[in-house]
């Protein structure tokens, strides 16, 4: 796709991209590696320093705390790094925690506990005018585009809302900025669907307005919630080929949340599986899918292969083969394996959450012993 000028000059005033270092022999304790550095550790590159673009740390979320039927955790402390140029997949089903997470990280719900770091500085906590200028630096892209684009404005007033929001008071330097992002995502010429409402879309073409606002202030990182799950199949591999062609143009992290392991394998660079507000299993894209080692995703990978078009009693089964209370079970009389949250590197760059077998009641109450979950 040619590039439109002004969209040139936005790119060349990027800082070229740095290929993330090689980890270290001596990782701290409790430090996650980042995709860039899994991946390119046979190159031999010289470790990057510096902060992550994104780091989170002991996140918890809780809602409804002061209800007498006590609070819901949602977000159950958990942590993960980002690097510039990443692209972090964060798998699950519904109601695991994701879309929690990412709201957190952009300010939309406040942390009950823990930290998020941009770029070296800490968000949480911060006055609301030095916390909005941070987060700037970030963007969400919502599930849903018939939800998230306001029906009442034009396409170029959508995109060009974060611009007005975050201070840009030069109205020509906005329009060509909308121009050019309309540009960048497809939308061509963009001048034809500048002017037009979001009913007058279809829904591929309001998804691609969504990512335009979003991209429009030129984020550091981009949080990508579901962005294809309510576009038809043919419409999928377009959007993933604009997301693509963004983080690999300007080096932008992203943190791209699914509950498609497939979806997840072709376009991360590395996958968290969340299970009940906690992540269970954290690794390279490829390692996780082919060789994952959590009782949760074997599930998970095992449930999307039995799913057929058309669904069967023992597909739908399938899906409901993981006890919702423990991490592994295997039968009324079984024993089963409790996730204590803390995460075990089981392989080089594999990690874990660590698990307690408890043994039945009935069989024998006073033995429990600790298991790693990939044995």
């Amino acid at each position: 796709m040619q590039l439109p000028p002004a969209l040139s000059r936005r790119l060349r005033r990027l800082p070229p991209h740095r290929p993330v270092a090689r980890r270290s022999e001596a990782r701290q304790a409790g430090s996650l590696p980042t995709a860039r550095e899994m991946n390119e550790n046979s190159t031999g590159n010289p470790r990057r320093s510096g902060p992550p673009l994104l780091k989170v740390r002991g996140l918890e979320v809780r809602f409804g705390a002061r209800r007498r039927s006590g609070a819901v955790e949602a977000v159950r402390g958990i942590s993960f790094t980002v690097e510039a140029g990443e692209t972090l997949g964060l798998i699950g089903e519904s109601g695991s925690g994701k879309t929690t997470v990412a709201r957190a990280v952009v300010g939309l719900v406040r942390p009950s506990a823990g930290s998020v770091s941009l770029e070296g500085t800490q968000i949480t906590g911060l006055p609301e005018r030095e916390s909005r200028r941070v987060r700037r630096r970030m963007h969400l892209i919502f599930q849903d585009p018939y939800d998230a684009l306001h029906p009442g404005m034009r396409i170029s007033e959508i995109v060009e809302e974060p611009m007005r929001i975050q201070g840009v008071r030069d109205r020509i330097r906005r329009h060509e900025a909308v121009l050019a992002a309309l540009e960048e995502v497809g939308l061509t010429p963009a001048s034809r669907f500048a002017g037009r409402y979001p009913h007058e879309l279809s829904g591929g073409q309001r998804q691609r307005v969504a990512i335009a606002r979003a991209l429009v202030l030129e984020p550091a990182l981009v949080l990508a919630d579901e962005p294809t799950s309510m576009l038809d199949v043919s419409l999928r591999a377009e959007i993933l080929q604009i997301l693509k062609r963004h983080r690999d143009k300007r080096g932008a992290g992203y943190l791209f949340i699914t509950h498609d392991l497939a979806l997840a394998r072709h376009f991360c660079d590395r996958i968290a599986v969340m299970f009940r507000g906690r992540i269970v299993e954290l690794g390279p894209a490829e390692t996780v899918v082919t060789d994952p080692r959590h009782p949760y995703t074997r599930t998970l990978l095992r449930a999307a292969e039995e799913l057929s078009p058309r669904p069967t009693i023992e597909a739908a089964r399938a899906a409901n083969r993981y006890h919702p209370d423990h991490a592994r079970y295997n039968g009324a009389e079984e024993s089963w394996a409790e996730d204590d949250g803390e995460l075990r590197e089981i392989a080089p760059d594999h990690y874990v959450a660590r698990q307690i077998v408890r043994q039945p009641a009935s069989r024998n109450p006073t033995t429990d012993k600790e298991e790693q979950s990939a044995t």
